[in-house]
C-alpha cells in the first residue's frame, strides 16, 4: 500500500475517534462517509476500474450504516450479514 492511501486512512481513524459526542444522525453520516471512503480506498489499492470503484464505495457506505453505537449503554449493533444483527460491547 502506498502512503498516498495510508495517510488519509490514518487521518480518518483519528477523526472518527472524536465521534463520542455526536448524535445518532451524525454518527450515521460519519459511518456512511467512512464506509464509502474505505470502499473507495480498497478499490483504488486493488486498481479496480471506475465502475468497481463506484460499487465498492456504495458497498462501503452500506456497511457504514450497519454499525450503530449506543453511547448510553456502551453496546454496539453488529450485522450478521443476513439482514439481522446482534448487540455486544463496543470494540
Amino acid at each position: 500500500m502506498t502512503f498516498r492511501f495510508l495517510i488519509p486512512a490514518v487521518l480518518a481513524g483519528f477523526t472518527l475517534s472524536a465521534c463520542d459526542t455526536l448524535t445518532t444522525e451524525q454518527r450515521t453520516v460519519a459511518g456512511v462517509a467512512g464506509g464509502a471512503a474505505a470502499g473507495l480506498i480498497a478499490a483504488s489499492v486493488l486498481k479496480a476500474d471506475n465502475n468497481w470503484r463506484i460499487i465498492a464505495a456504495l458497498a462501503g457506505a452500506a456497511a457504514g450504516t450497519v454499525v450503530a453505537q449506543n453511547t448510553a449503554t456502551g453496546r454496539c449493533a453488529y450485522s450478521n450479514g443476513d439482514g439481522t444483527y446482534y448487540t455486544a460491547p463496543c470494540r
